[in-house]
């Protein structure tokens, strides 16, 4: 799949809030940390702003976010990447793994699924939780195709058996952790496109970070395990594979990290309490400082 290349090999890495809230210290560390990386080598900085989720992603927060890193003074390459207005990737991304057939439809509810693991008696887990139990992957073809046919709500899943047969080997840089193995078969057969929307965070980003040339994705090491199945969908499509740093998490003095909940601690509310842009940097840079 085509990609903005950058042919000169420079250093291009971003910063992907979700227009869920106002930023808070986490997202200003995270954002700082990129834009660090980039400009320590002459390189690009991005801001991508993830906005699948249609529930809880507001105009207003996209504003905000946008207000409070000029604010912090970092400076990024126009135009905003939105998920939103790529949903044609996603879906053709969606019909290349069809064509590949590594994708089945799920019908199930987050109910039938519990009931099932709960019936089971127990159910593998992996770095999400509870694997899905293979309810629907067990349909027969002509099922499938009825009950699409019907109208049924559906999420799309990828099989993993599948996928795993079509690829070998498969290994990422971790400019921390060095060569690192993946092993996505531990997640079992994840959500590619939501019942909702024709993606899922784990298709979204993976495609969002190949089409603009992203070269370092840095990200929290929440996230890291997630890079396992990324991995396998960058093989499967036939995208470049970025480098990787996943850089600790910032935490406030409790050990706790930071999230959007803790309202005190965004950046809107220390403007507010009259904290300059300076002191706010300094206030989220002990962790990432080198």
């Amino acid at each position: 799949m085509s990609r903005e290349d950058d042919e000169d090999g420079t250093t291009v890495t971003r910063f992907a809030p979700s227009p869920t809230g106002d930023l808070h210290l986490g997202h200003a560390y995270s954002a700082l940390f990129a834009e660090a990386q980039a400009r320590a080598v002459g390189g690009r900085f991005l801001v991508r702003i993830e906005d699948i989720d249609r529930g809880r992603c507001r105009p207003e927060f996209e504003t905000a976010i946008l207000d409070d890193l000029a604010w912090l003074g970092l400076r990024w390459e126009q135009p905003v990447r939105r998920q939103s207005d790529h949903m044609d990737d996603y879906t053709e991304a969606l019909s290349r793994l069809e064509d590949l057939g590594v994708l089945y439809p799920c019908f199930c509810t987050r109910k039938d699924i519990a009931a099932e693991i709960a019936a089971a008696g127990q159910a593998p887990h992996g770095p999400d939780g509870p694997l899905y139990p293979g309810t629907c992957r067990r349909l027969s073809a002509g099922e499938r195709q009825d009950r699409v046919g019907r109208g049924e709500s559906h999420a799309r899943r990828l099989d993993m058996d599948k996928a795993m047969a079509l690829t070998r080997g498969l290994d990422w840089v971790d400019r921390d952790r060095g060569t690192v193995f993946a092993d996505p078969a531990r997640f079992g057969d994840v959500v590619l496109a939501r019942k909702d929307v024709p993606t899922s965070y784990h298709l979204a980003v993976t495609l969002d970070d190949h089409f603009p040339g992203i070269t370092l994705v840095t990200r929290g090491e929440d996230l890291f395990e997630a890079t396992h199945v990324h991995r396998l969908l960058q093989a499967l499509l036939g995208l470049d594979v970025p480098e990787y740093r996943h850089r600790p998490l910032l935490r406030g003095a409790d050990g706790k990290r930071f999230a959007k909940r803790d309202r005190s601690l965004t950046l809107r509310a220390l403007r507010e309490s009259g904290l300059t842009a300076e002191e706010v940097r300094r206030r989220a840079s002990p962790a990432y400082s080198e």
